[in-house]
């Protein structure tokens, strides 16, 4: 009887061990479409190659918030990089680099294959309130001398 009790067991154990393995290959082998996106990331002034920028992906869910997770790629010498296996749907894509402006735009992944180009710019100049202010039109009254005080006065 102990014998019996012992394969049955064990044959339980193996049925729900092979029916936990097929769920997960079901779940794995989800049909869901998947992009190759391919990056250039060139100067805007003259179209030369950006090397060593960062280019980081976020998925972005329906509200239009940024999800959690991402990948960074990092350009070749030639400004190019790819990442294969991109889920159909919203993805933010920033491109990083040093000397440019940061770049951001939402992209709406819907085919096999996406090129993206992305012409980095210079930063422009900032204004400042402190520098090169015009002359104000009712300037205040100017003091020669400190106001006497006028208990001393007397």
């Amino acid at each position: 009887m102990r014998k019996f009790l012992a394969i049955s067991v064990v044959l339980v154990g193996m049925l729900a061990a092979a029916n936990l393995a097929v769920a997960q290959k079901d779940k794995d082998s989800d049909d869901e479409p998947t992009a190759l996106l391919n990056f250039l990331v060139i100067k805007d002034d003259n179209g030369k190659p950006v090397r060593n920028a960062a280019v980081i992906m976020h998925p972005v869910n329906l509200k239009g918030k940024q999800e959690r997770g991402g990948l960074e790629l990092k350009t070749d010498s030639e400004g190019k990089t790819n990442f294969d296996g991109v889920p159909y749907g919203m993805l933010r894509v920033q491109v990083l680099a040093q000397g440019f402006q940061t770049y951001g735009e939402d992209f709406d992944i819907n085919k096999p294959k996406v090129d993206v180009t992305v012409k980095l710019k210079r930063p422009q100049g900032q204004f400042s309130v402190y520098e090169d202010k015009p002359k104000d039109s009712n300037p205040p009254p100017k003091q020669d001398t400190p106001p006497q005080d006028p208990k001393k006065q007397n």
